[in-house]
């Protein structure tokens, strides 16, 4: 892909957020932060980037708006958040599970949960790429970085 099709803003909208506990806070944060550094994403039919995306929930569905440098709207587009809802629902349990085993558990108890959570957040990856396709091309790594907000998103909002 070309250095216009890249992401140099993510925002998220403050409406769909509330508070979300420490652990939460912080993966939003390095979410946030990586996709700035590193990301892959093109909005399919046009040649407007680098882009600009603001993530919210909006009457049950994930809102992707996109901008380009300048703050022009490029597009608009809403998924259901339907197909991705027991991922959502499976990923936080395993988040919180993971959380809790590093305060106690032996490091091959929180390697066996870690391994578990990253299999279930790249199986979530390609949900995202699959719901998105037609829409946006982003690759594996940015859709990682995405589905970590939607959660933030969809646990807070």
């Amino acid at each position: 892909m070309s250095e216009r099709n890249r992401l140099i803003e993510i925002t998220l909208d403050q409406g769909s957020l509330t508070p979300a506990s420490p652990n939460a806070e912080h993966e939003r944060r390095i979410a946030l932060f990586d996709l700035k550094e590193s990301n892959s994403f093109a909005v399919v039919g046009e040649d407007r980037g680098p882009y600009a995306l603001m993530l919210a929930m909006a009457e049950g569905r994930i809102a992707f708006g996109v901008s380009d440098s300048d703050g022009a709207p490029v597009c608009a587009h809403r998924i259901s958040i339907a197909g991705l809802r027991k991922t959502l629902k499976d990923y936080a349990l395993i988040c919180d599970s993971y959380h809790a085993a590093i305060r106690t558990a032996a490091p091959s108890q929180i390697e066996a949960i870690d391994m578990g959570r990253r299999g279930l957040h790249n199986d979530a990856a390609e949900m995202l790429i699959e719901a998105l396709a037609g829409k946006f091309t982003l690759d594996h790594e940015t859709a990682r970085r995405l589905f970590t907000l939607v959660v933030a998103l969809h646990t807070r909002g």
